[in-house]
């Protein structure tokens, strides 16, 4: 049977179309899939100009150190703690067991108040003997005196019998040898008195030392014993035995005590003028003044301490608080007041104007500032800064205000 060319070619052309298709529908895969890449990388792209136009710019920074003077005209500021100069752990004389705590943190006491009971038991027998023995050498020696009195009216009677020759010299000198006997046991019996006696006020003693006063007047603040616990002067071993029962604190005795720099100690002198600021009341001035200058020296921190009094006492005072303090320069004298430096590289200079870029928060802020002359590549700020601020050195360009920045702390 002959092929039909007619149908071959029909065949062909349908082949032929097909092919075409499957390469139109390719080509238009691979287009679409470079448009999306396209696309991923112009996001891309936006994404880091973004990045770099608005997300956190990495600086250096530095650290405004703060003078050693004040604005306030001191000479000097240095910080320290308030410090009791009288302060005490309240124990007991003896070892015993507590039977009563009559006092509570933060009360006011005063000297030999009664503060705490121990069990008094056993001392109290141990009196009760005491007495009953001075009781019974009493009677002793009354009776021995009864005696005695009697011996010397028997010896008299004696002696006046022999001077009319009714007895013999014997008789005389056996009473007179009675006499001395009971004068003897009579002195022996007066000395057991007095040990009795002694006995008596040790054991009133050791009822008293059972009673715990405050040794001074103060506040109490820390309670540190209960009824039921075992309290003693000494420690005991183990955790069961407490070697205190309060801590008392004369509030009057209250002073500052702060470390100065050797290098500036210079600077103080006994009597001087302070002014504290604690750092509980940042706004309330304490006037004070110097005690003196204790006579040695830290190795280690290199500093001196200085004692300061209180000239007002204030129940918002307390021990241990932080304080900060200014000396102040004798009336009449000339004060260079210490002014803050900055690097050179962190103040930027635009005509007559000057200022830095100042970090807060992870953000910068712009601070104009009046600067002094450079020297050795610092800057003395006159005006603007404090101290304690934190400074980009080398700003970039594109900081402006309130940009946040990355920080890398600088030397």
């Amino acid at each position: 049977m002959p092929l039909d060319q007619s149908a071959l070619e029909s065949l062909r052309d349908d082949s032929r179309a097909d092919s075409d298709r499957y390469r139109s529908t390719r080509s238009a895969s691979r287009r679409r899939r470079w448009l999306m890449l396209g696309g991923l990388l112009a996001l891309l792209g936006l994404a880091v100009a973004w990045r770099v136009l608005n997300g956190p710019v990495p600086v250096q920074t530095v650290t405004v150190e703060a003078p050693e003077g004040g604005a306030n005209g001191a000479v000097l500021n240095a910080s320290g703690y308030v410090v009791a100069r009288r302060i005490a752990t309240v124990s007991s004389k003896v070892t015993g067991r507590i039977t009563q705590v009559l006092f509570e943190e933060g009360a006011s006491v005063k000297e030999g108040q009664l503060l705490a009971r121990l069990d008094g038991a056993t001392a109290g027998a141990e009196y009760d003997v005491a007495a009953k023995g001075l009781e019974s050498a009493r009677r002793n020696a009354r009776e021995i005196e009864v005696r005695l009195g009697d011996a010397r009216r028997t010896l008299e009677r004696n002696r006046s019998l022999a001077e009319r020759r009714l007895v013999a010299q014997s008789v005389v000198d056996a009473s007179a040898a009675d006499v001395a006997a009971l004068q003897a046991r009579l002195a022996a019996t007066g000395a057991e008195v007095d040990v009795s006696r002694s006995r008596v006020a040790l054991s009133r003693q050791g009822l008293n030392d059972l009673e715990v006063r405050a040794p001074f007047s103060g506040v109490v603040i820390s309670k540190d014993a209960q009824p039921g616990e075992t309290v003693s002067p000494m420690s005991a071993g183990g955790g069961y035995t407490r070697t205190g029962i309060a801590t008392i604190v004369d509030m009057e005795s209250l002073e500052i005590e702060v470390d100065v720099n050797e290098a500036y100690i210079n600077r103080v002198i006994p009597a001087q003028k302070v002014e504290g600021t604690l750092d509980a009341y940042p706004d309330w001035k304490i006037p004070a003044h110097v005690i003196n200058i204790v006579p040695t020296a830290d190795r280690q921190k290199a500093t001196v301490r200085v004692r300061i009094a209180l000239d007002q006492r204030d129940p918002r005072i307390l021990p241990d608080m932080g304080i900060k303090v200014s000396f102040l320069p004798a009336e009449g004298a000339v004060v260079s007041i210490a002014r803050p430096t900055i690097p050179q590289n962190a103040l930027v200079s635009t005509g007559t104007d000057h200022y830095v870029w100042v970090v807060r928060d992870g953000k910068v802020a712009r601070q104009s500032v009046k600067s002094g002359p450079v020297k050795d590549d610092q800057v003395p700020v006159l005006e603007g800064l404090e101290g304690g601020e934190v400074l980009v050195v080398d700003p970039p360009q594109r900081l402006k205000e309130g940009r946040s920045v990355e920080l890398r702390a600088g030397k």
